[in-house]
């Protein structure tokens, strides 16, 4: 019990604790009866101070929250020296010219929103705490008064916001004789199988008031009233019929014997915390806002900035609160009285006053462009599109972003390689460049067609520059050809080549001996090969009679030499008797600027056999042979085309 003339005594109370219980906020259609007040204690009251929760969620960021109080002064007229004046509310003080005060303060994510202090005077009036929007999150307001009394006061905040809190003290007045609606609780479907715990606290005895709960579907449950200084508990088994909204009322009965109770509810689910909504007060009728503060926080378009709020200190200062970067521009006073003392504070004097705060974004930009990287080259590339910041841009672009770490995400381009650049670091009005680099993938072919020709006969080679990258490159393509490779057509060409477009260098070619043309692009020094080969030179036999009726033959074979270096001349001698001094006649090809040159020769033939042939001119001599085959080989050099290169071979001995 707190009311005059008893003494109030600091009581120990038994907590249960709760947890998760959502608040639905009271509209003022849904009270039964007059204004049932909160009320904050000076001194000797188990809770300290009085705690409201107020939910941002992130759509809701920004909308107004409308936070008013109702009678947040202790008005002397109230209770005082034993008196009770008309229109009481429930202001009670305790001791004689002693100072009073309450404080009503708003926190949230960001430090503290609002402060005001509020002392006595001689009248209730509503004063608008908070009008502005606030950012998505938690805020908390607590109600703590300092001095041997009590304040009530009632709260408000516009849809769809809502006051929770598990534990808080209501004034409940003898001048109310209708059932005043306390709070609501909404029971959601989890909880079924747990105990919800409805408490109160120094109710002072059923004689000094009813408390029931009106549960889901209409059925009223008359709760336990506390005797003075004590608590009372009633617990409910959840079940599924009693999921959705309970509503606790309080009535002042006739038998009372004060003007007005404090009272303490609190609310548990299997003990512990959880919330119901409370606030959301009917204005009395006549009542006016003494003061009423609107602040508008706005970009330099004039719209409002998301996330953005102001702060008040004390009852004339108020501070635009901006996220994070944004830098302010100006402020102006609209309406009201006051003084402008920097583009973040306002001095205004109380009453009916607007402020407009302006601010602009952070903003830098960050420009990206890309290249190819080419031959020692970059290439600058047009078109090319990127993902930053959760956009989808083609570089060259300068973006305008906020300040922060942005990674740049390419785009793959066929023919090439990419790797995502460093993070663009974009500060305020500061210019980042980013280059995304890809190294482009190029190939050449060289194709001969025919690859195996005829001696001096003409063959195409086709050299082809190809990528799959889609932008163009320059390229020059040029042809190295080999000795005994002749044409007179240009041997290179220049130009671009991109995908599906390659740079082609078709060039006829006369081919008198095997071998390979190189084909190089520039200026990537990308080389390649082509083979063509000519067929055989040809060759010639001989076959002679030896006396007795034996015979002895000698076949003459020409091939190119691998690589084109000369040509591979093979003896195949075949003799079925016993010789002695055979000549093997193989005349070099005459004429040419150079004379024709008969490198070291290789004999296999019977093991038995002499096998160390000497040269005698035109003829290779062998010593002795038995019947059997030789193989003679060695490697003619010769400048003559390859049509004079076989001659005639003989046989003598």
């Amino acid at each position: 019990m707190l009311s005059l003339p008893m003494t109030v005594r600091a009581v120990p109370i038994r907590l249960a604790v709760l947890s998760g219980l959502l608040l639905l906020a009271a509209p003022a259609a849904a009270q039964t009866g007059g204004t049932l007040p909160l009320v904050s204690v000076g001194d000797k009251w188990p809770q300290a101070q009085e705690t409201y929760v107020i939910r941002v969620s992130a759509q809701d960021a920004g909308k107004p929250l409308g936070l008013e109080v109702y009678s947040p002064t202790f008005n002397l007229a109230d209770y005082v020296d034993g008196r009770r004046a008309e229109g009481y509310f429930g202001d009670e003080l305790y001791a004689k010219n002693e100072p009073f005060e309450t404080t009503f303060t708003l926190t949230g994510p960001g430090g503290t929103v609002l402060e005001r202090r509020f002392s006595l005077n001689r009248e209730h009036t509503w004063d608008s705490l908070f009008s502005g929007g606030l950012g998505a999150g938690t805020y908390t307001l607590k109600v703590t008064s300092k001095g041997n009394g009590k304040n009530s006061f009632a709260l408000r905040v516009a849809d769809p916001f809502r006051l929770e809190t598990s534990d808080f003290s209501v004034n409940a007045r003898s001048t109310d004789s209708e059932a005043l609606l306390a709070a609501r609780v909404n029971v959601t479907a989890d909880w079924v199988g747990r105990t919800l715990g409805l408490l109160n606290y120094d109710v002072d005895g059923p004689q000094e008031a009813e408390i029931w709960a009106v549960q889901p579907g209409g059925a009223r449950v008359n709760l336990t009233p506390s005797e003075n200084g004590r608590t009372a508990t009633d617990a409910f088994r959840i079940t599924p019929e009693l999921v959705g909204e309970w509503q606790l009322y309080i009535r002042v009965l006739k038998t009372t014997k004060q003007y007005s109770n404090a009272i303490r509810f609190s609310f548990r689910l299997n003990d512990q915390p959880i919330t119901g909504s409370v606030g959301g007060f009917v204005v009395p009728g006549g009542a006016k806002i003494a003061n009423q503060l609107l602040v508008d926080v706005v970009d330099p378009q004039g719209r409002p900035i998301p996330g953005a709020s102001y702060a008040l200190v004390g009852d004339a200062v108020v501070r635009p609160v901006l996220p994070g970067g944004y830098v302010p521009v100006s402020s102006t006073l609209i309406q009201g009285t006051g003084n402008i003392v920097s583009p973040t504070e306002v001095r205004y004097q109380p009453g009916f006053t607007k402020i407009r705060f302006v601010a602009r974004p952070p903003q830098g930009q960050l420009q990206v462009e890309a290249v190819a990287l080419y031959a020692g080259q970059r290439l600058p590339l047009t078109g090319v599109p990127f993902q930053v910041g959760g956009q989808t841009l083609s570089a060259p672009v300068t973006v305008p972003l906020a300040p922060g770490d942005y990674p740049v995400t390419p785009t793959s381009l066929p023919g090439s390689t990419v790797t995502p650049p460093p993070a663009g670091r974009v500060t305020d009005s500061g210019t980042e460049r980013v280059t995304i680099e890809y190294r482009v993938l190029t190939d050449v072919a060289l194709v001969t067609s025919p690859d195996i020709l005829n001696v001096c006969d003409v063959t195409q080679l086709t050299a082809l520059a190809r990528t799959d990258f889609p932008y163009r490159l320059p390229g020059k393509l040029s042809l190295n050809l080999p000795t005994g490779w002749t044409t007179d057509y240009p041997l290179n060409v220049s130009g671009d080549f991109s995908q599906g477009q390659p740079l082609r260098l078709k060039v006829p070619v006369r081919v008198c001996r095997s071998d390979t043309a190189e084909a190089v692009l520039d200026p990537v020094d990308l080389r390649t090969t082509g083979l063509a080969r000519v067929r055989n030179p040809g060759g010639a036999n001989v076959t002679r009679n030896v006396q007795g009726g034996a015979r002895a033959s000698l076949n003459k074979s020409v091939e190119a030499a691998p690589q084109g270096q000369g040509y591979v001349v093979t003896l195949v001698f075949t003799v079925d008797s016993t010789l002695e001094n055979v000549r093997l006649i193989d005349p070099l090809p005459a004429a040419g600027s150079q004379p024709a040159v008969r490198g070291p020769l290789q004999v296999q033939g019977p093991s038995l056999a002499n096998l160390n042939p000497r040269l005698e001119g035109d003829a290779i001599v062998l010593t002795r042979v038995i019947p059997g085959t030789y193989t003679l080989s060695y490697t003619l050099l010769t400048d003559q085309p390859a049509d004079r290169v076989v001659t005639a071979p003989d046989l003598s001995w």
